[in-house]
C-alpha cells in the first residue's frame, strides 16, 4: 500500500513563492512515474507537472514558474512554485502510479491572493 502526504500549502501573495512536498511511504519514489495535480473549486483536476524516465513534463500555465524535483534519499517529491498567480489558486494534489495503479494524496490548498 502506498501513502501519499503533501504538505506547505498556505496562503499568499501574488509573485509570491512556495514549495510543496509530497511524501511516500510503502515504495519507492524514484522508481515510478509522479506527479503534481490541481482541482480549482467548480473546476476539472488538471494536470500540473509530472516526472518520470528521467523526464519532466508541465502544463503550459506553469512552465518557466513552476518546477518539480524529487529526493531520493527522502522519498518525497516536491513543486517550487514561483511568481504565483490568483488563478494558481487550487487544491494541489500528489499522484504516483505504481505497478500501473494510481494513487493519490489528500492535497494540499494553496490560495493566491491578488
Amino acid at each position: 500500500q502506498v501513502q501519499l502526504v503533501e504538505s506547505g500549502g498556505g496562503f499568499v501573495q501574488a509573485g509570491d513563492s512556495l514549495r510543496l512536498s509530497c511524501a511516500a511511504s510503502g515504495s519507492t519514489f524514484t522508481n515510478y512515474p509522479v506527479g503534481w495535480f490541481r482541482q480549482a473549486p467548480g473546476k476539472e483536476r488538471e494536470f500540473v507537472a509530472g516526472i518520470g524516465g528521467g523526464f519532466t513534463d508541465y502544463a503550459d500555465s506553469v512552465k518557466g514558474r513552476f518546477t518539480i524535483y524529487r529526493d531520493s534519499a527522502k522519498n518525497t517529491m516536491y513543486l517550487q512554485m514561483n511568481n504565483l498567480k490568483s488563478e494558481d489558486t487550487a487544491v494541489y494534489l500528489c499522484h504516483a502510479i505504481v505497478f500501473g495503479y494510481p494513487y493519490w494524496g489528500q492535497g494540499t490548498q494553496v490560495t493566491v491572493s491578488s
